[in-house]
């Protein structure tokens, strides 16, 4: 009796499961979708802007795969892009779309031209392509003063769409601001909203915090230290290692800040409890440093722009949080992902890219360790290399640690040995932090040996000497790594086949014809 009972039951849950409507079905897969992103987006992320004036720009198809490849999970576009938005669906990546300054108007001087929008540009994609915020023009304060009395109304109006659509808590409407909107920033203790915007600013700020919203910033450690030369030091700007005389140290707090874009964050948070607001939380976005500039911009360097990138990456993923709130890290959107190189003059405008136009990378990023996060290398493939410039003594000494107590193989660089050519202190500490590096995993940090060494995509492999990172070397093993990416490969199968719930009827009814024998049996 009781075996017919669990075969009865088993035929009730499969008939279930082909009787529910696929509405109720949807909704459930609707309900899963935000409360995954509710969990991801408390956690800090490093996202990147996307700019369009670039000759040769991807097709959106192509962009959203170059994306993925790179593992980019979040984007800012300066649009609503349809072509976007519909490559976008089902790819987790998580997308801010933008109002034009030029749409202010329309949008803030009619509810149902906003209700349009918010129909036009996120009901029709939502939950498919995840939209995560709309901000509401760019920089209107300072760059379109004209349009600041529109600014809330928009806004405001664009909320209200979204709450008819029932999104409200899952999207957020903000606006990017300049930095320039907040006066005396260092030390930021003292830091304020210029006077003349309180008229929009205390109300803005009241409705980020009555609905959950973010205040964005885009700020830019480049230009305040290009503007106070002499009196903020390069390193902090680029988020070097200071020695405590360095610190820059607010007088009135005495909290220290090892970096300029911390302080940045935290004037904005003091001008905001000025304005007695305390429960909204910045978001950067927009930061980054120009690679190549011209005469009158000497520091718009590769050299500094691969610094400053890889070092704000390190620091958001250290969730380090701010001297003055520790507690928050502020997630950012790099600026940006391609050059664009029709922008107009100086050259720094072309040059904010992590990649060329043709999609390969300006510089490689250092960010190793800190996750899968912007693999800009895009063979995959880093090796660990002793730095040009450094004395034999100091080489000598990381030589000496990697090939001892690192534990590399250091078996190549022996006399007779393919890599012992040529026989310089250089080449063999190479060889030795490539395989320590190799070893370790390529893991943070294990390509420092205290500043003596570099990452570099060139294989550094010549004649028959083959560095441990070559994929001459990987080759060899070609066989084993294809076995154990072909069982991966059946497990994301099996994964993605349950997770979005499309099982066969065939299938679960041979399902059953196994189940039963078993039950009647016992």
């Amino acid at each position: 009796m009781a075996n017919s009972k669990l075969t009865t039951f088993l035929i009730i849950i499969i008939f279930f499961y082909f009787t529910v409507p696929s509405t109720a079905k949807s909704s459930s897969l609707v309900q899963q979708i935000k409360q995954q992103n509710q969990q991801q987006d408390k956690e800090p992320f490093v996202g990147v802007n996307i700019g369009t004036d670039v000759s040769n720009l991807l097709s959106a198809t192509d962009l959203v795969s170059f994306l993925q490849v790179q593992k980019i999970s979040h984007i800012r576009l300066y649009d609503a892009n349809p072509d976007m938005l519909k490559a976008l669906a089902k790819t987790k990546i998580r997308v801010i779309i933008s109002v034009p300054n030029n749409q202010l108007l329309a949008i803030g001087s009619s509810n149902s031209t906003a209700a349009s929008w918010v129909g036009r540009n996120v009901v029709a994609y939502y939950p498919e392509t995840l939209i995560t915020d709309i901000a509401v023009g760019d920089e209107v304060l300072t760059t379109v003063p004209s349009s600041a009395p529109l600014l809330l109304p928009a806004i405001q109006s664009l909320y209200s769409a979204l709450v008819a659509a029932n999104l409200h808590t899952q999207i957020k409407v903000s606006t990017p601001h300049a930095a320039s909107i907040i006066l005396d920033t260092f030390p930021p203790s003292q830091a304020f909203f210029n006077q003349s915007l309180t008229s929009v600013m205390v109300p803005l700020l009241q409705f980020l915090s009555r609905t959950g919203s973010p205040l964005m910033m885009n700020l830019y450690p480049y230009y305040v230290f290009m503007e106070n030369k002499g009196v903020v030091p390069l390193d902090n700007s680029l988020f070097k290692p200071l020695t405590p005389s360095k610190e820059m140290v607010d007088p009135n707090t005495l909290l220290h800040y090892t970096n300029v874009l911390d302080a940045m964050i935290d004037a904005a948070y003091v001008s905001m409890k000025n304005l007695n607001v305390t429960d909204v939380v910045v978001l950067v976005t927009e930061s980054g440093w120009p690679s190549k500039g011209d005469s009158k911009e000497p520091y718009a360097t590769i050299d500094n722009a691969d610094t400053y990138n890889s070092n704000l990456i390190k620091h958001v993923f250290d969730r380090s949080g701010t001297p003055l709130h520790p507690e928050i890290t502020s997630s950012v959107y790099l600026y940006e992902l391609f050059n664009e190189d029709l922008r107009s003059p100086p050259v720094s405008e072309a040059n904010w890219g992590l990649f060329y136009s043709n999609s390969t990378p300006v510089y490689l990023l250092h960010v190793s360790g800190i996750g899968t996060f912007l693999a800009n290398d895009t063979t995959n493939q880093t090796y660990c290399i002793a730095v040009d410039g450094v004395d034999s003594k100091t080489l000598q000494a990381a030589l000496d640690w990697a090939c001892g107590p690192g534990r590399a193989n250091c078996s190549e660089i022996q006399p007779g040995e393919n890599c012992y050519q040529p026989n310089n202190v250089k080449n063999h500490a190479s060889y030795a932090f490539d395989s320590y590096y190799q070893k370790e995993g390529k893991a943070s940090g294990s390509c420092d040996f205290k500043g003596v060494a570099m990452i570099t995509t060139t294989d550094p492999s010549h004649g028959s000497c083959v560095f441990p990172g070559s994929k001459k070397v990987i080759n060899k093993t070609r066989t084993a790594v294809n076995s154990t990416e072909a069982s991966g490969a059946a497990e994301r199968l099996k994964f993605n086949t349950f997770h979005n719930n499309q099982i066969s009827a065939t299938t679960i009814a041979f399902c059953i014809l196994l189940i039963i024998p078993f039950v009647t049996t016992r």
